[in-house]
Order: structure tokens, then sequence, then C-alpha cells
């Protein structure tokens, strides 16, 4: 009788049994860092049990920083909005209109038709296309833009599978030995509730899969299959792989970004170029190992086709081909709007990594006498603005912008925003108590572990831990922490930092893990073993990968092997070697 009672006020029942079970910490202890680690663990459980919404509880330290002495109402109202929010606000105007006038579509669609249409190629071409849109617009949107085109060739490729089995004829390509099934389609409406971005409701393509007789199934079924769940989950993958590799590409990287100049304001180590420097290589790297081991999982170990030439296409191959070619068709002439669009993205891009690339001086160089006053939220702000005042249509029509603010406010992440303030404030709130010193202290004896060791264990955890939480909420949990830990091991910050942000957007094995995998899962082609098979060994590969790149071209681009002047030396140390 109380089970059913209890399991539907569950989330009332954490959201109150939480506080009370850590109330000992002001009531009994009754320091200030006590006080501070009160609100941290209460924030951290309620943000990993997702019981209250996330942009509930990151206003937390809004009224109880002031109730504990901490910090004023106005000093944390101030840390709420930073300069993250208007860099933000500019990348989400250039997704709005990306997306609106069709740019994404012509993107994708050209990259897929470049690679060509045999199933690895296909695969590849599908998560190029996806990891690049990531790389400029969030991880979700991406998928949202391209997972309608692979559905519309995906489901070419069955019917034609079907029409073969019909007719009697043998499916020469790809052939698996795994027991025929029969597949019927069927097309319901699926919404999914996402933590980044607004709410996605993309069209559900379910495959139900029955036992029939053997006449009726064949293997070229089983092997179309497997194809649709390696493309699928190399969509939700490539979506994370490439958001990794610039600063705006993800909410983590963005909050990574901006906790660093809140915490460290002398350091201008990380800019949008040096960042691209280090993580490209990593998206790329990533990306062909994560599309050789789906080929391998689900399609087969024949990797001949690298070296062999372009034979004759199969029936399938021919299908997905017309599907691709009269997609792109229908597309007509790029249009005013789009060569808009396209011209202040590649502007926006220019001006990101000419603004400071270190090692020459860049435009901002220009205005001396207003050194560090330039970032890079304003070169997104003014090109972001300028699509609420050009004309999307010639004057033979009435005068409307590029985009509304409507369209802004239906894109705009407004939960992010107040997620990342609540980190900020608490991040804030760490210093203001001397939590971060304390933690400094009790993490010292760590510093008797090699540098590498530390970081990787510091990588496993964020890396199991994002596969239930948000990425957003993850790294914003392990910041505060983290940087402690590097000045107790006297550890240049970045450098635990830095991979630790990455493998937070390592979190590929759950449905729920984060919205991209939802997406994906929702057009029906996966099931949930489906994606920790397949997540684990991604997994693996990004934390190598991570590793890897981190402690060898890593370590000159950031300076990694010194301590910076810019972190505080604590007095027990008086070594500069990490």
């Amino acid at each position: 009788m109380f089970c059913p009672a209890i399991f539907n006020y569950r989330n009332f029942i954490v959201t109150v049994t939480t506080p009370v079970l850590l109330l000992p910490l002001p009531l009994v202890i009754r320091t200030k860092e006590a006080e501070c680690a009160f609100v941290l663990l209460l924030m951290a459980v309620l943000w990993v049990t997702e019981v209250t919404p996330l942009a509930i509880t990151a206003m937390l330290p809004a009224f109880l920083f002031p109730l504990f002495g901490i910090m004023k109402s106005s000093e944390v109202a101030s840390v709420y909005f930073k300069d993250f929010h208007f860099l933000l606000f500019g990348v989400i105007c250039l997704a709005t209109s990306i997306e609106k006038w069709g740019l994404h579509r012509r993107i994708a669609l050209r990259l897929v038709n470049m690679v060509g249409v045999n199933p690895a190629w296909l695969m590849l071409g599908f998560m190029t296309g996806c990891a690049f849109l990531s790389m400029w617009v969030h991880n979700t949107s991406a998928v949202a833009m391209v997972m309608p085109i692979v559905e519309a060739v995906l489901q070419q490729i069955l019917r034609t599978s079907r029409e073969k089995d019909l007719a009697g004829e043998d499916n020469p390509n790809l052939q698996l030995d795994e027991s025929g099934s029969n597949v019927q389609i069927t097309e319901i409406s699926s919404e999914k509730k996402t933590v980044d971005v607004p709410d996605e409701q993309p069209r559900a393509c379910h495959i139900n899969i029955s036992e029939a007789p053997p006449a009726q199934s064949t293997e070229g079924q089983n092997v179309d299959r497997m194809l649709c769940k390696a493309i699928c989950l190399g969509i939700a993958y490539s979506s994370n792989i490439g958001g990794i590799s610039t600063l705006l590409g993800t909410s983590p990287n963005l909050i990574f970004s901006e906790y660093l100049h809140q915490m460290y304001p002398e350091c201008n180590s990380v800019n949008f170029g040096n960042w691209l420097l280090l993580c490209l290589p990593i998206s790329v790297v990533m990306l062909l190992l994560t599309w050789a081991w789906l080929y391998w999982l689900f399609i087969g170990s024949d990797f001949s086709f690298l070296w062999k030439f372009r034979g004759q296409q199969s029936e399938k191959e021919k299908a997905a081909r017309r599907v691709l070619e009269e997609e792109y068709k229908a597309l007509g002439p790029m249009s005013s709007q789009e060569i808009f669009t396209s011209v202040v993205f590649i502007t926006m891009v220019v001006l990101w990594l000419t603004r400071a690339p270190g090692f020459i001086p860049g435009w901002a160089s220009l205005f001396p006498q207003h050194s560090g006053y330039i970032t890079d939220a304003t070169v997104a702000l003014l090109l972001g603005v300028s699509f609420f005042i050009a004309p999307a249509h010639g004057p033979s029509k009435k005068y409307d912008t590029m985009i509304s603010w409507k369209e802004f406010q239906s894109s705009m992440p407004w939960t992010v925003v107040l997620l990342v303030g609540g980190g900020f404030a608490l991040a804030e709130g760490t210093k203001e108590s001397g939590l971060s010193t304390w933690v400094a202290e009790l993490l010292a004896p760590l510093g008797d572990l090699p540098v590498l060791a530390t970081i990787t264990v510091t990588c496993l955890i964020v890396t199991t831990l994002t596969e239930v939480a948000s990425n957003a909420a993850t790294i914003t949990i392990f910041l505060p922490i983290l940087s402690p830990l590097a000045e107790a091991i006297h550890v240049n910050p970045l450098y635990v930092m830095i991979p630790t942000t990455l493998c937070t957007s390592f979190s590929f094995l759950l449905p729920v893990s984060n919205p991209p995998n939802a997406v994906v899962f929702a057009y029906g082609h996966l099931t949930v073993m489906d994606m920790v098979k397949a997540g684990l060994g991604v997994n693996v590969i990004g934390v190598l990968c991570v590793m890897g790149a981190v402690s060898t071209w890593g370590v000159p681009l950031f300076s990694l092997d010194t301590y910076p002047a810019w972190a505080p030396v604590l007095p027990t140390f008086n070594s500069t070697d990490p």
C-alpha cells in the first residue's frame, strides 16, 4: 500500500530528506566552509538525481549564501550573468538562422554526397556532417538537423531490401551470419525533454521485429538493421565528438572557459584558436576510431573497401544515392538568406581565430588602449545582433529580419543560462568561504601520485558520472573541486581541468545520458544494449585520445609542465614542478 505512494512521491522525498540529512554540517560544525559544503553537496545531489528542475537547483545559492552570510545577495546576483551568456547569445542567433534557412541540410547533404553511398562511407559521411555542425551549434540541435535526412535514407534502404525479398532476389551486400527476421515499419510521435536545448519532437520510426518463416526472412534484412543501428549510433556519438572541438561547441567547454576566467582572472592561456589546435585532432582521431569500431561491431570485420576501387553499386546503394540526390535537388540554388548566414558564419570563425592567436599579434592588438576589453563574446554578440537587422528579403517584399525574437527564444537554452549561473555562484561561494582552500589542503597527499595517474582517475570519475547526470551539471559540480586539487598537488590547473572537461562530454552509454542519445533512440532502430555495447568502446577510445593529446602536444601548447604565475601558490609548497 505504501510502496506505490513512496514511488509516486520519490522526488518530493529526496528533495526534503537530502537537506535534512546534511543539516549537521551547518548546525554542528558551524563554519563558513561547512555551510558552503552544505550548499555544494545539496546542489550536487539534486543535480545528479534531477528530482527538481536543473535551473531551479541552480538558484539555491541566490538565497542560501546570503542566509549563511557567505555572500551578499547583490554579490551573488552579479555572479549569475557573465561574459559566457553574451557568447551563447551570439552563437544561438547563428544557429537559429542556420536552421531556419536550411543551411544545415545543404552542408550535411554535400558532405555525404562527397564520400559516397557505400554503407561504410555513408556512415562516415553522416558522422562527419553531424560532427562539423556540432562544432558550431549545440549537439542536440546538430542531431535534430541531421537525423531526418538519415531517416529518409535508411527507410529507402529498408524499402529496397523488402522489395528484393518479395521478388525472391539475393542481397549481395555485406552478408552477416544472423537469423532472419521480418521487419515491420510503424511511425509514432515521441516527445523528448532535453536539458540543453528546447523540446525536440522527432518522428520516431520503430522497427517491430517478429519471428517469421525462413522463406520470408533474409540475411539482407539483418544487414540493413545492423547498418541502421551503426549509422544512428554514429550520429549520436559524432555530435558529442564534434562538440568538443571548439569552446562554443558544447556546454561543458563554455562553462570551463568562463570558470577559468572567473577563478583565475590573470589567465589568458585559453582562447578559441589554441583550444581548436588541441581538440580538433582529438575529434578527428576519435571520429575515425569510432567509425571503425561501430563498423566492426555491427557490420563486420571486412575493411577491404578501404583499398578497393569503387565497383558496381548495389540496389541499396543506388536507392540511397537517389534519395540523397533528390534531397539536394529539392533545396534548389543557394538562397540569399543562406549566403548571408554563411558569410556571417565564416566571418565569426575567422574573427575568433585571429583575435588573439598567441603566436602572432591578433586584430585585438589594433586597440591597445582597450587591451583585454574585447573577447570572443564581443564578436559573437556583434555578428549575432546583425541577424535582427539584416533584411531577409529584397525591397519588393515586406521588411522582415533574418530571424525574429520569437524564433530566437525557441532556440535559446534558458536552462543552461541559469544552470551555468548557479555554477558560477557556487564557485565564487567556495572561494569566499574558504572551502576551496580547505579542499586543497585535504587533497594535498595526492601529490605523491604520478600526475597522469591523478588526471586519469578524475577523467574516469566524470566519464562515469556524466552517464547518469547532465554534462553541464557534472562539470559544474567538479570544477570547484578540480581547481583546488591542482593547486594542492602543485600542477598547472589546466592540466587537470582540460582533460576532465573533455571527458564530461563522453556520455555514450544510455539513451538518458544526454539529449542527442535520446533523440536518436526515439527513432526506434536501437535497443539500450546496443547503446551500452557500443558506448563502452567509444568511452575507452575517448579517454585514451584525450590523455594522449593532453600529455603530448597539449603540454607545449598550454605550458602544462610549469606551474603558472596566475595560479595561487599554497604556503606548503615551494617547488614549481608538477
